[in-house]
């Protein structure tokens, strides 16, 4: 991990199109400005976790209904394709 300081309306930049502003300093709490372009998400990491929690329970779901495409096209085969 890179660790720096800066102050108020310094700015760090990632490659070369993210820049990260610190934009207020109060007490405990740091603001900061993220500037970067519309193709590159930027979330906080805890919403982040949660994405990830609903992509993976909706990955179960699909994985589930997957079981049932065999036994359907088998029942389709029966029926003559309908």
């Amino acid at each position: 991990m890179l660790v720096l300081t800066r102050r108020t309306n310094q700015s760090i930049v990632i490659g070369t199109d993210v820049t990260i502003t610190v934009v207020e300093i109060r007490g405990e709490q740091v603001r900061i400005g993220i500037t970067a372009p519309k193709h590159v998400s930027v979330h906080r990491e805890e919403v982040l976790d949660q994405i990830r929690d609903q992509n993976r329970q909706a990955a179960e779901v699909i994985g589930s209904d997957t079981d049932l495409l065999p036994r359907r096209s088998a029942d389709n085969a029966r029926n003559g394709g309908r």
